[in-house]
């Protein structure tokens, strides 16, 4: 059933034309990303179908009572108001009783005794019982304790950016919504939290349209993909797999009727040019013919040239870091710490926010004098350092003139030459737009065109701070495999899981407590082996609950011998060798299980019923999967112990 229409949309930007007589419509529950490249009209169309924005021609349609929650990429939040005022807003009666119980609530802590404020209390409370308002009430704390606001009566104005990201978040999560739109949702969240949001969309009762640029998320949640693409609109049922897929070969079916096209066209200029004694109709017929295919080419994607990027010879020293501490506000981020920058090194900085990532990031570039230690650069490093906050652009400069600032072209590694107009086409800037004035970009398109500048500054340690916040899909593949041919260091930190295991093999990961580890090897792997090392610390923990006068050990064998006294293990039980024996091909045939249903998922594509059907049967097994894995790490350690013992 479709709960909302968009008819004929039209919407131009000055000259540029962001949709040109667009159409969709969306059904209830259904899952949908929005993807295209920065400029092309997305957060346009989100505010257009949130009814924000308005369009030069067109309608959306939808009843009388529908409800539509929006979540902007920049949400706007009351500075005088608490986070649970904040998050209780909105017209509809169980917002409304929310926020009259929670304010009867506070009323009555402040003066206990007071019997109207019980009275008042009460009938509150009734008002909650009649509008069925405590699970709402229960939800919305739920949400908020798993984006990490613990505080719920802390005033807005106290918040960190991130902080009111995420009670943006929250608030738009809990509104009554037939369609809940998001604007880059995952920003400025960690891969914990963003997992999380994973589950909850999959079992969110209305409709979504949202845009991102983390392809993982938008892969698990959306059960089709619309595409903005010079002023169409293009539709494909699946998730963002299948529409990679489904669009490739659109374009190849886009490039073969163009190459049809102009071998007509060569034919009928062929004969125009050849001249007819009469003007018959024939003729006539053949010129408009002629005309007609002068005017119909089809706009298909420029192929990608690939480009083997050189940059400054770069010498054996990098970048060496002995020592070194790092406080701020009287919290210790970095201490002692020490590390060797090899050539060649692809290097990813992980954690949550605040946890010191762009601080090292800053004393690794030269730019952030530790407290102690030691940086030592090499004499040939040449740094390019795309940050989060970057300069100031002169708003009058044209595209080209910004670039051709930095250089005018580059050198290849087979020692060809690039104009930048030429890596300004690889980066999705026409030859027609390279002469817009910078101050006519979208925001996504000025941070495109920053991160060109960087890279035309021919580095040969590259330093990337947060690249995919405000970079489209497009923009970040292109990213991706000039770094897959980029010679020299990169070092980035991230939150993009996608981006992370793509571009980087070994980890630096800070813990949001003071410590510093390392991992060799991609972001996925290493959350594989974290949530292996959680399992081992949770058993740790309620083998010490159980035992609470045995102090706790941080050895391989303190899960299975923290006690002194307690009797060596010869070998496993009868129960426990049955186990033993059969439990790696469990794991296996679980395993085996997931990979079905993550097919069965991509073949469902539109099927939002069996879609959502398979997701909870994903989840489930995927715990049951984590509890065998947990068991055969128990039974492990059990038989090292037992081997120990032989010894």
């Amino acid at each position: 059933m479709s709960l909302l229409s968009v008819e004929n949309l039209v919407k131009t930007y000055g000259e540029k034309v962001l949709f040109d007589h667009i159409s969709f419509s969306i059904s209830e529950k259904e899952r949908i990303g929005l993807i295209g490249i920065n400029g092309t009209g997305k957060t346009s169309l989100l505010k257009v179908v949130a009814g924000i924005e308005a369009a030069d021609q067109g309608a959306v349609i939808h009843a009388n009572q529908f409800q539509i929650e929006y979540l902007s990429q920049t949400p706007l939040l009351d500075e005088d108001l608490t986070v649970l005022e904040q998050i209780y807003y909105g017209d509809s009666k169980i917002m409304q009783a929310l926020r009259d119980y929670e304010k009867a609530t506070v009323s009555l802590e402040q003066d206990p005794t007071n019997t109207t404020k019980q009275q008042q209390l009460l009938l509150m409370q009734q008002r909650m019982d009649q509008l069925n308002a405590w699970e709402a009430s229960t939800t919305a704390k739920t949400i908020l304790n798993r984006l990490g606001i613990q505080d719920y009566n802390q005033p807005v104005k106290e918040l960190s950016g991130g902080q009111r990201k995420r009670v943006a978040l929250a608030k738009a999560l809990i509104q009554p919504a037939d369609l809940l739109i998001l604007d880059e949702p995952t920003n400025h969240l960690d891969n914990e939290i963003i997992e999380w949001l994973e589950t909850y969309l999959m079992q969110y009762r209305g409709a979504i349209l949202l845009v991102t640029h983390d392809r993982y998320f938008l892969n698990r949640v959306t059960t089709r993909i619309l595409e903005l693409d010079q002023g169409n609109l293009y539709s494909y049922d699946g998730n963002y797999e299948i529409f990679l897929e489904k669009k490739a070969e659109r374009e190849e079916s886009a490039a073969a009727s163009e190459d049809k096209r102009q071998n007509l066209l060569r034919r009928e200029l062929a004969w125009l040019q050849r001249g007819a004694k009469a003007r018959t109709t024939k003729q006539k017929a053949r010129i408009q013919r002629a005309e007609e295919l002068q005017e119909s080419k089809i706009d298909i994607a420029q192929e990608k040239v690939e480009m083997a990027i050189g940059s400054t010879r770069l010498g054996k020293k990098v970048i060496e870091l002995k020592e070194v501490d790092k406080s701020y506000e009287g919290k210790q981020l970095i201490h002692h710490f020490n590390y060797l920058v090899v050539p060649g090194e692809r290097l990813g900085i992980i954690g949550p926010n605040g946890s010191g990532k762009t601080t090292l990031l800053n004393i690794m570039a030269g730019m952030l004098s530790p407290d102690h230690g030691v940086v030592d650069i090499g004499e040939t490093v040449k740094i390019g350092y795309y940050t989060q906050d970057h300069q100031e652009m002169n708003q009058e400069l044209r595209v080209i003139d910004y670039i051709k600032d930095v250089a005018h072209v580059i050198k290849t590694i087979d020692g060809q030459w690039i104009t930048a107009e030429q890596m300004l086409e690889r980066f999705l800037f026409s030859r027609a737009a390279q002469w817009t004035y910078i101050r006519k970009l979208s925001g996504g398109e000025k941070r495109r065109l920053y991160l060109l500048q960087v890279l035309m500054g021919e580095p040969n340690v590259l330093f990337l701070d947060e690249p995919t916040n405000d970079l489209d899909t497009a923009t970040l593949s292109i990213l991706e495999d000039y770094l897959d041919q980029f010679p020299g260091v990169v070092i980035t930190v991230s939150h993009d899981r996608y981006f992370l295991d793509r571009v980087v093999d070994h980890l630096i990961t800070f813990d949001g407590l003071g410590n510093i580890g390392r991992y060799q090897g991609n972001y996925s792997e290493y959350l594989e082996i974290k949530k292996l090392g959680k399992i081992k610390e949770n058993e740790l923990e309620a083998k010490n609950k159980a035992n609470p006068n045995t102090k706790a050990n941080t050895n391989t064998n303190a899960s299975t011998n923290n006690s002194s006294s307690k009797e060596k293990r010869k070998k496993l039980s009868y129960q426990e060798q049955r186990e033993w024996d059969g439990i790696e091909e469990k794991i296996a045939t679980l395993e085996q299980r997931l990979e079905q249903i993550q097919t069965g998922i991509v073949e469902a594509a539109s099927n939002v019923g069996r879609v959502q059907q398979l997701f909870k049967e994903q989840q489930e097994t995927e715990e049951e999967l984590e509890k065998v894995i947990e068991r055969w790490t128990e039974l492990s350690l059990i038989l090292e112990e037992i081997e120990q013992n032989k010894g």
